[in-house]
């Protein structure tokens, strides 16, 4: 983490309201205010690496677009390399790369190198830097046999990557990601996250990393925030976030011939079909012990373990607040 410039992402009080109006009866419409981000306050240090999480609807898209100019907070302090992103939205844009999830910067009806050509020229990349960038883009995210296929004839994890090579061609100072590994198979989410570890390792690229995968996460990110109900509710570390929540992560055990309920030290068994048993464990632990232990005593076919559900999480953490 850079000392030189502990704030490089710095949001005061941050606000969005937007006016919704709904029909009400035939003729008369109501109109309210949603607030969509309520009052937030952070900072991100240049290089660091952060999950910005949260279920759907609590504020993490509004408050990325909020960070890249697209939206003007309703009220508090929000500067971006020293920039305000709604006032200079546009020298921000040459310094920051964005990949929206389902949406595409890509060039729909044009094959992927065409897109790429275009912001070669949109962005003024010198000629050599465009080269060495596309090619270890390239080379890294596993792009070369797509090259000169149309955006539209892309699957979503082809198109995932061809987002993510976009972002990254004009060598941004911040990267922010809504869901990078969504629709990539086991071996592509490997590629993309180590290809994002080593950005942000050789380059000091500041990522902002949305996503409900956890796993995403675990990999990549020592920080993660938690955003509900367009509120902070955490910022810390992962293990922290599962102690908080009291979360749960399920150890699926097959065995091989159905056998009572076992039990291992720090796991409790939750559900028993024949040979097949789910044990619930604290997520802040490491599952290691627990699986040593249980390939040492049972007859053991195969196991896997299952990540907790943020939400679920999430949720917990929001009923304990109203509850305390």
């Amino acid at each position: 983490m850079s000392t030189l410039e502990p704030d490089f992402i710095d949001l005061e009080d941050v606000e969005k309201v937007f006016d919704v109006r709904r029909k009400v009866g035939l003729l008369r419409r109501e109109r309210r205010q949603v607030r969509a981000v309520d009052g937030i306050t952070f900072r991100v240090a240049r290089g660091e690496m952060v999950g910005y999480i949260g279920p759907n609807g609590a504020g993490k898209s509004t408050t990325i677009k909020m960070l890249t100019g697209i939206l003007t907070p309703s009220g508090g302090r929000l500067r971006v390399a020293g920039v305000d992103p709604s006032r200079e939205r546009t020298t921000l844009a040459r310094r920051i790369g964005v990949v929206f999830g389902q949406r595409t910067t890509l060039w729909w009806d044009l094959p992927l190198r065409d897109s790429y050509r275009l912001m070669h020229r949109m962005y003024r990349i010198p000629d050599a830097r465009f080269r060495e960038n596309l090619d270890r883009c390239v080379e890294l995210l596993d792009l070369g046999a797509l090259l000169e296929v149309p955006v539209r004839q892309l699957s979503l994890g082809q198109r995932m990557r061809g987002d993510i090579a976009a972002a990254l061609l004009h060598d941004p100072e911040v990267l922010y990601l809504d869901e990078p590994t969504i629709g990539l198979d086991i071996v592509s989410k490997a590629k993309v996250r180590e290809f994002l570890r080593d950005l942000n390792a050789d380059r000091g690229t500041t990522i902002l990393l949305t996503t409900h995968d956890l796993t995403d996460i675990e990999q990549l990110c020592k920080r993660v925030m938690v955003i509900d109900h367009g509120r902070l509710m955490y910022d810390g570390a992962l293990g922290g976030l599962h102690e908080v929540g009291a979360s749960e992560r399920t150890l699926v055990v097959d065995l091989e011939r159905e056998l009572p309920p076992i039990e291992p030290a720090g796991a409790r068994v939750v559900r028993v079909e024949g040979p097949r048993q789910w044990l619930a464990f604290p997520a802040s632990s490491s599952a290691a012990p627990l699986v040593a232990e249980i390939a040492a005593t049972y007859p053991l076919v195969d196991l896997s373990v299952r990540e907790p559900d943020i939400e679920a999480v999430i949720a917990k953490m929001y009923a304990d607040r109203l509850s305390a």
